[in-house]
């Protein structure tokens, strides 16, 4: 079906545009064209230049995770013996792949498969992938590669031990960039499309343009953006960056907001519902989004801070491979701990935030490691303190709903302190 995208609402367009890439993948696939399985930040420009369909494992298992489809694809991974310390996205994925591989062998639907809530995307012709966020998306999508019997391009991206990105880092990762290109001419059999891969670099620059207009207005007082709306709509920048669907539905999105807030209208309606602003450090619990939402909503704490949607300004010179280097390596968690702190620093200063919730995220061992770290090192320089609970982003036998209110109560109690403590210093 399709849209008026002039009328319709961004939560309208956001729904077509997800339903429209998974049906796009699943058309590509019936008509023999290749479908690619890739990593959330690796450069999905070389694909889109070449027509090749692109499916993105982690914000599938992210959306299984948010239906409820996503313990039924755990336990098949779980037979298959992978442990539950592994990432729980790749678990998904994995367990996922398999029931998609029983079906192709068998030419009957699994009832796992068929019951499930999680939406339908086909297996991939190759898979893409690249360490900028963590190292175990090398072994998820070489395991894929291996289970599947197809190619695996992968780009290597140094760990940034000082900043800015070293000179000798992005002209490693250009070079990692053209030999993708290379293994795409092989693949597709056919030259690489230069022209085609200018115009997909210049539509994530105007993307990621309007994603970062969307995230700036969390910082207006008070402000027109729930938090967790960038967690719904990060799906499309995630998987659309490089077509013009996220483009057009975040400069909806961001008209609407600054619409509302011209109307006096804000994250949880009035101003006086903005009790306080925190910063959320951490993944999405996809499972219980509504939960942890509510749990802050209903303190009057509005969240107004993220490093984590941080992660795709991938602001760039088009027609620069190293330019493009340079962005898909300047990534928060792709850098050693006095950067990341003070990256963490700035997220909480520009968000005016008053407190901080960290999710110990059992899967996301990378993004929870420094997590008390960076929260030591923030409220030692501005006093604002900070609480943590245990969770998983997909897994749902991780998180305990009554401990994640109790903690955000106590966070509620600790800023209203630090509120009268400043009323009465002032006095």
């Amino acid at each position: 079906m399709d849209i008026n995208v002039n009328e319709a609402t961004s939560k309208e367009l956001l729904a077509y545009y997800q339903a429209k890439l998974d049906q796009e993948a699943i058309e590509a696939k019936k008509a023999g064209k290749l479908v690619c399985w890739s990593a959330s930040v690796a450069p999905p420009e070389f694909c889109v230049a070449m027509d090749i369909a692109m499916v993105y494992p982690e914000t599938h298992a992210a959306g299984a995770g948010a239906r409820k489809a996503s313990m039924d694809l755990l336990k098949v991974a779980d037979q298959k013996g992978y442990n539950i310390d592994v990432c729980s996205y790749a678990r998904t994925n994995l367990g996922y792949m398999e029931l998609l591989k029983q079906e192709a062998l068998s030419g009957q639907t699994p009832d796992t498969l068929a019951n499930s809530k999680a939406t339908r995307v086909p297996l991939p012709d190759l898979v893409i992938t690249c360490n900028n966020i963590c190292n175990t998306l090398l072994k998820w999508y070489e395991n894929l590669a291996k289970e599947l019997n197809i190619p695996c391009i992968v780009i290597d991206v140094p760990f940034n031990h000082t900043m800015p990105v070293s000179k000798h880092n992005k002209a490693y990762i250009a070079e990692q960039f053209r030999t993708a290109i290379h293994q795409l001419e092989e693949i597709c059999g056919r030259p690489f499309d230069y022209d085609k891969f200018l115009a997909a670099q210049e539509q994530v620059q105007r993307s990621v343009y309007q994603w970062n207009r969307v995230a700036a207005c969390a910082q207006q007082t008070p402000s027109p953006l729930n938090g967790f709306d960038l967690f719904n709509y990060m799906a499309l920048i995630v998987c659309a960056r490089a077509r013009d669907y996220a483009e057009i539905t975040f400069r909806k999105f961001a008209d609407e907001l600054e619409a509302k807030a011209k109307a006096g209208q804000y994250a949880f309606g009035g101003a006086e519902n903005e009790k306080h602003r925190i910063t959320w450090e951490g993944i999405a619990v996809w499972p219980y989004l509504g939960a942890t939402f509510k749990g802050l909503k209903n303190q009057g704490s509005v969240m107004t801070g993220s490093a984590y949607p941080g992660l795709w300004n991938l602001t760039y010179t088009p027609g620069d491979l190293e330019s493009m280097a340079e962005a898909y390596t300047n990534v928060y968690i792709n850098t050693c701990g006095p950067n990341r702190y003070e990256e963490f620093l700035k997220v909480v200063q520009s968000s005016k935030s008053e407190g901080v919730v960290l999710h110990l995220n059992r899967s996301c061992k990378l993004m929870s490691l420094l997590n008390n770290e960076g929260a030591e090192y923030v409220s030692a320089k501005l006093g604002v303190p900070y609480v943590s609970f245990d969770g998983d982003q997909t897994d749902p036998r991780v998180f305990s709903q009554a401990q994640y209110e109790t903690r955000v109560q106590a966070l509620s109690e600790m800023m209203d302190e630090k509120q009268q403590d400043t009323g009465r210093d002032e006095k």
